[in-house]
């Protein structure tokens, strides 16, 4: 009796600790990518944390015993958006493709960016990927890669991509205007510009 009577009340202790109206854990971001590009998915993981964000990613968070199709829906499901690593080899992912298409369902006309493809190869963006903006981080260094990353991040969260500084002026600065001259011969006093022989008696 009173070993039930404890495991009801831990059951009932970790009950509580769940927000209402949203059961279980939620992430800033999840990362669909295949197993091909694991590094890359891990890398782009990695930044995220280290920048204070929340993200699921299989190599990380599908530890042994865990029902990882159960975790692909509950990360699409409960992750505010999902990152799709862009490369040939995801495109041809079954996963993959179930995986973003789930993540433009959930948001069709793009108010919420549920969807960020980020391109890791030179690859296509075929079919309703091609409607949706991406970025690149292939062809950088790591320090460009990153600063990239983050700065993209940072738009997509705030929902704009103003600049932090003022741009600048577009037109150049004014030309002086060219100096009006007096014809030889002019009387002395004569206006700059007046035709030759005006004014004379």
């Amino acid at each position: 009796m009173g070993e039930r009577q404890g495991r009801e009340q831990a059951h009932h202790r970790q009950a509580e600790t769940v927000p209402p109206g949203r059961p279980g854990p939620s992430w800033d971001f999840f990362i669909s990518y295949t197993t091909v590009d694991r590094r890359w998915a891990e890398w782009i993981a990695w930044q995220l944390e280290a920048a204070g964000m929340k993200v699921l990613v299989q190599a990380w968070d599908f530890v042994p015993g865990a029902n990882w199709v159960a975790g692909m829906q509950q990360g699409v499901a409960r992750s505010d958006r999902t990152i799709a690593v862009l490369s040939p080899d995801y495109l041809r992912s079954v996963y993959g493709q179930a995986e973003w298409q789930a993540a433009v369902v959930a948001d069709p006309l793009g108010f919420r960016r549920k969807l960020v493809p980020i391109r890791i190869a030179d690859c296509e963006r075929p079919g309703l990927l091609a409607q949706i903006v991406s970025f690149d981080l292939f062809g950088l260094s790591e320090q460009a890669a990153a600063e990239r990353l983050l700065e993209q991040m940072a738009m997509l969260r705030a929902g704009r991509a103003k600049p932090p500084v003022p741009p600048a002026f577009p037109g150049g600065a004014p030309s002086s205007p060219a100096p009006r001259t007096t014809p030889p011969g002019t009387p002395p006093g004569t206006p700059p510009g007046t035709p030759r022989g005006a004014g004379r008696p």
